[in-house]
């Protein structure tokens, strides 16, 4: 009985540590209605969150911050690709080069989801990105409901996408 309450005690330590730390990682990350985000596409086509709301109507929309350099970043890009097929989704991609060295790395790694190379770091600093990865769920109306900063499971991504779509 001992050892199941010792048990209990270290889940709800865990999951309350993870919890603070997630809240205290996307502090001053924008909440509320989501800031503009558009530019040209890999394939030079623009993208922006606007279109891809009114294009998708009104689904929530995954937006992912990455970088080529970024380890977590390709661990989590197949998680990506698999969501971007069943759900509207935008990356961004920092501190990585011109569209076309973006656009090398993803054909590399077999990925084809849609993204934004943010040659000139303004679209990071509009949504205040401070590492990467970086993931914001808004919802069909265009508000900021999710923040999540660092990996992200396809699973979790997916629940919370789900849960902003039933309002």
């Amino acid at each position: 009985m001992l050892e199941a309450l010792y048990i209990i005690a270290l889940v709800v330590a865990f999951t309350t540590f993870a919890a603070l730390m997630q809240l205290w990682q996307a502090r001053g990350l924008p909440e509320g209605p989501a800031p503009a985000l558009s530019g040209a596409g890999l394939d030079g086509r623009p993208a922006s969150l606007v279109r891809t709301l009114a294009e998708n109507g009104g689904k929530p929309v995954l937006i992912a911050f990455w970088a080529t350099w970024c380890e977590a970043c390709k661990f989590e890009d197949g998680s990506l690709e698999s969501l971007a097929r069943d759900w509207p989704t935008l990356t961004v991609a920092i501190q990585s080069g011109e569209p076309d060295t973006v656009a090398q790395h993803l054909r590399e790694r077999g990925r084809n989801f849609p993204a934004i190379a943010d040659t000139d770091g303004r679209i990071a600093e509009a949504w205040k990105i401070r590492g990467v990865p970086t993931h914001f769920i808004v919802d069909g109306k265009g508000n900021v409901r999710f923040r999540i900063v660092g990996f992200a499971t396809e699973w979790g991504l997916r629940a919370r996408l789900w849960w902003a779509g039933r309002s």
